[in-house]
């Protein structure tokens, strides 16, 4: 198939640069640990605030929405409000009524949550089995636990600087702004993703512990709006934002000069991503659009990205691109069978109907940054690793607090 080349070749020239530039020189210093840690100046300056993942899936019995939001800092801050917010509705994409779930701590063992005007809490949220609602709707848990995040970092690094010098040495960009990588850089790129300096993958999140806030709330008490809910997690000081995730790899990964960049422009263009919200960063969809792209290219093929329209255009990955740039994660509470991550967006919008009765949201045991990597590069949910499959402390979907305890020799950051 002839390959066309447009104006579009020149700002992923540029990207190309810039991302051989800045993936190795500066991303152990500063960068992320997690899906989306230290992804802009103002977490960095407070890690407290700084959201790492947000998970979201329903209860076995079908009874309770289930949410663990980690973050960065190793305590919570007396400043900060952590906010974890239900947007509810019958209809994929719209929902009609939001419950926030708010939480401030007066100190490490002295915390205070509402579910809307559902339900409160106050007391100790340290105990294994959490803090209870006054009325009885929902249970909070917050304390350090361990990191369910794995990622080989190195090898991901390797990856893209692989595919950056083939793009800075001129492979062709089509009209949709995808690669077009020959058999042995494509070799290059998957033998890299998946070993560590040559070797077999290294968890760069070994042992890795954040502090997390664990609930587990009666689904009645969220979902006025219909069963499709949509989930997403911020932080704000006095009012102001500083930080929003809701799904994983968004910020560091897609949104900057390139992954994982370190530059300042990209830490700028991600801190005014966190400032907005689901509802207004319509803004920051074509960002997403040329990293879409990008990631796209890394197995040789383009067009087959999940979502990824046939024509050779650039409005390909539009449809993607608008899931990210609102940020939320989607569960079907109507479902009790939870097994895989993406799983409502595919069933609606990529009419996948074996997955219609999957709650989908993201379990802490889901092999989450696989599936992710698998559907953006290869559009289905296997076949591409970063050759880790699993924590070395394996989370639970069923056993609240649903995280495993800090390892003692647990990395302290």
């Amino acid at each position: 198939m002839k390959v066309c080349t447009y104006k579009i070749d020149s700002s992923m020239r540029q990207f190309a640069a810039v991302l051989v530039g800045l993936v190795l020189s500066a991303a152990f210093a500063a960068m992320a640990r997690a899906s989306d840690h230290f992804d802009s100046p103002a977490t960095v300056a407070n890690p407290a605030a700084d959201i790492g993942d947000v998970y979201a899936w329903t209860s076995p019995e079908g009874k309770q929405l289930n949410l663990v939001m980690t973050i960065q800092g190793h305590a919570f801050s007396d400043k900060i409000q952590y906010v974890l917010h239900v947007d509810s509705g019958k209809v994929f994409g719209h929902t009609t009524a939001t419950t926030s779930i708010v939480c401030r701590f007066a100190a490490a063992n002295a915390v205070k949550c509402t579910v809307g005007s559902a339900d409160s809490a106050s007391g100790d949220p340290t105990g294994a089995a959490g803090l209870e609602g006054r009325n009885h709707r929902f249970r909070v848990y917050a304390a350090l636990r361990d990191d369910p995040f794995y990622n080989n970092l190195k090898g991901l690094l390797s990856a893209y600087t692989a595919a950056g010098d083939a793009m800075k040495n001129g492979a062709a960009v089509d009209r949709s702004g995808c690669a077009h990588f020959d058999e042995t850089t494509v070799k290059a790129i998957v033998d890299q993703m998946s070993h560590t300096d040559g070797m077999p993958a290294q968890n760069f999140l070994y042992n890795w512990t954040v502090s997390a806030i664990v609930i587990s709330v009666n689904l009645n008490a969220i979902s006025a709006g219909g069963k499709l809910l949509a989930i997403w997690g911020s932080t704000s000081v006095a009012g102001k934002p500083i930080d929003r995730e809701g799904l994983p790899f968004a910020k560091n990964t897609l949104l900057g000069a390139a992954p994982f960049a370190t530059d300042d422009a990209s830490g700028v263009r991600r801190e005014a991503f966190n400032a907005a919200l689901p509802s207004t960063s319509a803004q920051f969809i074509p960002d997403f659009q040329k990293s879409l792209a990008f990631q796209d290219s890394l197995d040789g093929k383009c067009g087959n990205q999940v979502l990824a329209a046939a024509e050779e255009t650039p409005a390909r990955y539009l449809s993607l691109a608008k899931l990210f740039a609102e940020d939320r994660l989607w569960v079907n509470s109507a479902s009790t069978v939870c097994t895989r991550f993406f799983a409502v967006e595919l069933a609606n919008l990529g009419g996948d109907k074996s997955l219609s009765t999957d709650c989908g949201g993201r379990s802490p045991t889901y092999d989450t940054p696989n599936v992710w990597r698998s559907l953006l590069i290869a559009g289905r949910a296997t076949g591409i690793t970063d050759g880790l499959h699993q924590d070395e402390h394996p989370p639970s979907a069923t056993v609240f607090p649903f995280l495993a305890p800090p390892d003692p020799k647990g990395v302290n950051h």
